[in-house]
C-alpha cells in the first residue's frame, strides 16, 4: 500500500483519530500517589499497571478457564472513557451518582470514533466489564480493586487520610474481590489491617 494509498483508506484513518484521541487519557489524573509518593498517577499508567498485574496475578484467579487475553483487553480498555467522564474517585458519593450516565455517554463518542466493527468490540468490552457477568470481568475488577490499596498502603495512606476514609470503607469497597480471587483477598484484608496497625488508616 502506497502512501497516497494510506492517506485515502477511511477506516485506517479512523483508527489513526482513535489511537491519538485516546492518548488524552494521560492527562486524567487520579486519587492514588505513585508508590514514590511524587506526584498522582495517570489514568493511563493505571491501566498499564494493571495489565501487568493481570499477567503476573493470573494464578490466583478462582475461576479456571479464564480468558487472560479477554482480560488484558477490558484492562485496557474499561478506564478510556475517563478521557469524556474524568476519573470518579471511589469514596465521593455525588460523584458516584452520575458515573453510570457520564461513562456511558463518555463509551458512545470516543468508540464511535473505530471502524463499526471496531466500536462494537470496544463496547462489549467495556459492557462486559461493567456487567461483572464473566470470570474474566470478575478478575479484572479484583484487580483494578487491589491496585489502590496497595498505592494506598505503600504511601502510607496519604491520600486516605486527605480524605477520612475507614476501613470499613476499604473493606466494602474490596468485597467483590472475594468472589474473583479469595486469595487475593486475603491478601487485601491483611494489607488492611496492617494500614490500620500502622495508623495509615482509621478503624
Amino acid at each position: 500500500m502506497d502512501v497516497h494509498t494510506v492517506r485515502n483508506n477511511v477506516r485506517f484513518d479512523k483508527q489513526i483519530q482513535f489511537i491519538i484521541e485516546i492518548d488524552r487519557l494521560k492527562r486524567v489524573v487520579r486519587q492514588s500517589l505513585l508508590m514514590d509518593r511524587t506526584r498522582k498517577e495517570n489514568s493511563a499508567e493505571h491501566s498499564w499497571h494493571l495489565a501487568v498485574m493481570a499477567i503476573v496475578l493470573g494464578e490466583y484467579a478462582n475461576e479456571n478457564n479464564i480468558d487472560y487475553q479477554r482480560v488484558l483487553q477490558m484492562l485496557l480498555v474499561h478506564d478510556l472513557v475517563e478521557i469524556d467522564a474524568g476519573d470518579t474517585y471511589c469514596y465521593d458519593k455525588e460523584k458516584c451518582q452520575t458515573q453510570t450516565e457520564r461513562e456511558t455517554e463518555a463509551a458512545e463518542r470516543i468508540f464511535n470514533l473505530l471502524p463499526s466493527n471496531q466500536a462494537r468490540m470496544f463496547h462489549d468490552l467495556w459492557n462486559e466489564f461493567e456487567a461483572q457477568t464473566s470470570a474474566e470481568s470478575r478478575f479484572a475488577d479484583a484487580l483494578d480493586r487491589l491496585q489502590p490499596v496497595l498505592h494506598n498502603y505503600t504511601t502510607r495512606g496519604k491520600i486516605w487520610q486527605v480524605n477520612g476514609i475507614k476501613s470499613s470503607q476499604v473493606l466494602e469497597k474490596m468485597e467483590p474481590i472475594k468472589t474473583a480471587s479469595p486469595f487475593l483477598w486475603k491478601y487485601a484484608v491483611q494489607l488492611i489491617e496492617d494500614a490500620v496497625t500502622k495508623g495509615f488508616l482509621s478503624k
